[in-house]
């Protein structure tokens, strides 16, 4: 076998970043991690190669400005990066989960790092967490998360990860979910001696996704988990909110799917739940679309009410582009933001297995809009590779909207799209669109691949993003 290489960015290599003035305060943005007051992109390239070491993991940071993103403004990270705890090893899959906030509230936004299949010991497959700090040069050293003595072989802790403030004293949390054990590990953090307590999350047993945002409009962020059923993932949807003095578990016994995002798509100052349910019915999952669907669930006081009758969208809705065709995957992805500078936030949907002529699973994704009445069908748009002004060509197995993330990097009050498109060139890419007052705008969108940002094999970059 041909020996590969993998040419690595240092960490933070100079002339890349351009540190933030002394004089300036940082913003303490979630997801500023130089704290200039431009919101940055992380995205995962969990299969990138570093050195011998295949699939070992990497993170493609990529700073914001007023003219968006660039790869020439990058830092490319991996356990064997200066100051990161660990070492990259074959299948570490480092990257393979991401959640940005500012953990030791000191203004630059920190990144929490899953690497899911890291080994421990003689145990394979148990996986880590691991924080990255910011800095006004940057993301820069890291520090591991406390590691569970009696975690699984092959269980994937770190699979699943959401960074929040989950009990509104103002410290950021941070919850790990995988196999067996999902934990939750409380602020406020210090760089020398991590959060202040972890423990387990009581009630819950294996769960791989996490969905956090504050739905109840008490300042406190609820975790939301979505469990494995048998013959259903993601069929049995469970949260956790504060009530003051402890977390209470509530239930949605009625809704289905994952990922998921929240966001107050209505404006009323609760936070409703987006659940994207890409599976396609079968057998032993009646529920759901050809094709995939997304559900909405309106947030109030206690959260949302699980007796409502949430809003259900997928291709074959009347002003939907496309159609409902088996293993689209539409729901694969989904995020939440406002894109047009309204005031209610608005949501992009994924289709990453979305067939355009010839070309097999090239992938769409679809943008809708928040309003007063909730989510809306109402100028509803959908973008490709083909579609004029988006940089490529829609090919087979491109993946367009592997991932996708709402957040506004150009510091103009409107969320840009980032798409993930873990296919392109078979190594995967990162592809941007602005948003403006009337919805995203093709003007200025970028695709950057792995060349750009010297990933020389391996990779799934756009695999992940973080939210």
């Amino acid at each position: 076998m041909r020996k590969r290489t993998l040419i690595l960015a240092a960490a933070l290599t100079t002339g890349l970043l351009t540190a933030t003035p002394a004089s300036a305060a940082p913003s303490g943005l979630a997801g500023d991690f130089n704290g200039d007051g431009y919101r940055d992109v992380a995205a995962g390239a969990p299969c990138t190669d570093v050195g011998p070491a295949s699939c070992a993991g990497a993170v493609v940071v990529l700073y914001g400005s007023a003219s968006g993103v660039s790869a020439a403004r990058r830092a490319v990270i991996t356990q064997n990066s200066a100051g990161v705890p660990g070492t990259a090893e074959s299948g570490d899959l480092f990257g393979a989960a991401l959640a940005a906030g500012d953990l030791d509230r000191d203004g630059y936004s920190d990144l929490v790092v899953g690497a899911s299949n890291e080994s421990i010991g003689d145990r394979d497959g148990v996986g880590s967490g691991t924080v990255l700090w910011g800095s006004a040069s940057g993301l820069t050293s890291g520090k591991g998360l406390p590691q569970p003595s009696t975690l699984a072989e092959y269980g994937n802790f770190s699979r699943g990860i959401a960074a929040d403030d989950f009990d509104g004293d103002g410290d950021p949390d941070v919850t790990l979910t995988g196999q067996s054990h999902t934990r939750i590990y409380r602020g406020p953090f210090t760089r020398a001696g991590g959060p202040s307590s972890h423990s387990v999350v009581g009630e819950l047993g294996t769960t791989y996704e996490v969905i956090a945002g504050d739905m109840t409009g008490d300042g406190a962020a609820e975790r939301v988990y979505p469990f494995n059923v048998d013959g259903d993932t993601g069929g049995q949807i469970n949260y956790f909110r504060w009530t003051g003095t402890t977390y209470k578990m509530a239930e949605l016994p009625n809704a289905d799917g994952y990922p998921g995002s929240i966001g107050d798509i209505d404006r009323d100052g609760y936070g409703d739940l987006v659940l994207g349910d890409h599976t396609d019915p079968y057998d032993l999952k009646p529920g759901g679309h050809k094709g995939g669907q997304i559900t909405v669930w309106y947030g109030g006081p206690t959260g949302p009410d699980p007796a409502q009758r949430p809003t259900v969208i997928h291709q074959d809705t009347a002003g939907v582009p496309g159609a409902g065709e088996t293993d689209d995957g539409f729901g694969r992805a989904v995020s939440t933001g406002d894109i047009n500078g309204d005031g209610y936030a608005d949501v992009v949907v994924s289709a990453p297995g979305e067939d355009l002529g010839a070309a097999k699973d090239a992938g769409s994704v679809t943008v809708l809009f928040g309003s007063a009445a909730g989510l809306t069908t109402t100028g509803v748009k959908s973008y490709t590779q083909d579609t004029a002004g988006v940089p490529g060509s829609a090919e087979s197995w491109d993946g367009f909207g592997s991932a996708v993330a709402l957040k506004d990097v150009t510091r103009d009050g409107r969320a840009d799209l980032v798409v993930g498109v873990a296919g392109e060139n078979s190594t995967g890419g990162l592809w941007t669109l602005r948003g403006s007052a009337s919805g995203l705008t093709t003007s200025g969108a970028q695709g950057i691949t792995t060349t750009a940002v010297s990933l020389k094999s391996g990779s799934g970059l756009g695999s992940v993003v973080a939210q």
